[in-house]
């Protein structure tokens, strides 16, 4: 089967896209610097953009073309934090992808906890396996739907001691979660090691 992708609507093409491009880590982005009011929610069009300095990236898109509190908070405060969730964090992290009035924080709402972080204003999850506390670098605009890949300079890494070792992450113990396409999730699986080549 061919499809004409210009003839796609951007439903059609989210469709594709997302079914296509799997497994997709998840960014569980916390934004904002007011109490009470720190927005949570998970994009799964993440990756990382460089190793030095550590440089991390995300895609928004607006919604019905207003721009997201996501949005909106990191381009007034130009910092966010970047949290990764494992399996037992699903249900919250699923649940914060629901749309809320600007007031309403979804960390309050899941009654997750916060803790301080190091380097920036924004709180991190306290019971995320790893957060990165990250100060905005770039906001790049792409397509006609308004999407913003905000590009984020990782300041401070928090990594929970069980998953560390020898300046690595432990993936298996970490358990991440992935997205797949619809409201569907995947767990990490069976790790196949090869031999290492030189790059």
């Amino acid at each position: 089967m061919e499809i004409d992708a210009r003839s796609l609507s951007r439903d059609e093409s989210y469709k594709l896209l997302s079914g296509a491009i799997v497994p997709r880590p998840i960014a569980w982005v916390c934004s904002g610097v007011e109490a009470g009011r720190i927005n949570l929610a998970p994009f799964s069009t993440f990756t990382f953009v460089s190793s030095m300095p550590p440089t991390v990236g995300f895609n928004c898109d607006k919604r019905d073309g207003e721009q997201k509190d996501t949005s909106r908070y990191i381009n007034e405060s130009r910092e966010f934090v970047v949290n990764i969730a494992d399996e037992s964090l699903l249900e919250a992290l699923h649940l914060s992808s629901e749309r809320h009035p600007p007031n309403v924080s979804e960390v309050e709402l899941l009654g997750l906890k916060t803790v301080a972080s190091s380097k920036i204003r924004t709180p991190r999850l306290s019971d995320a396996p790893i957060s990165m506390e990250c100060q905005l670098v770039q906001v790049l605009n792409f397509g006609s739907t308004g999407s913003e890949f905000f590009v984020g300079e990782v300041l401070a890494f928090h990594i929970r001691d069980d998953i560390y070792c020898n300046g690595r992450i432990d993936s298996r113990r970490l358990r991440p979660i992935c997205r797949l396409g619809g409201p569907n999730y995947a767990s990490l699986g069976e790790i196949i090691a090869m031999r290492p080549v030189r790059g």
